[in-house]
């Protein structure tokens, strides 16, 4: 899996990179076929705003928050991007499902 953290206007800290990949796990764990993430930390006037992209097969996911706190908002993205990962793998999963049951009933 391909990782890739940048900052605009702020730079990424070894402690700051370290939390984002420890946020990061449980989401890859969930779905095991995360091809790229793509996290841009970045900071306007008083806000602070994380994003993330997720490259899985056939799709990208995309998630986004910001607020004062750079550390909190990484915490809701990455909330936001567990939820999409786990819709898409179930409609993965629902899909495949379907194609079987198809296939009996033709046979």
């Amino acid at each position: 899996m391909n990782l890739q953290i940048s900052g605009h206007h702020i730079e990424v800290t070894p402690a700051l990179r370290e939390y984002v990949e420890n946020k990061l796990d449980p989401v890859v764990r969930h779905f095991d076929r995360v091809t790229g993430v793509n996290v841009i930390l970045s900071v306007e006037k008083l806000k602070q705003k994380a994003e993330v992209t997720v490259h899985v097969p056939g799709k990208d996911l995309f998630a986004e928050n910001s607020g004062e706190d750079l550390y909190a908002s990484i915490d809701v993205l990455f909330d936001k991007l567990d939820r999409q990962v786990q819709k898409y793998k179930q409609k993965v999963q629902d899909h495949h499902r379907g194609d079987k049951a198809a296939h009996h009933v033709v046979e």
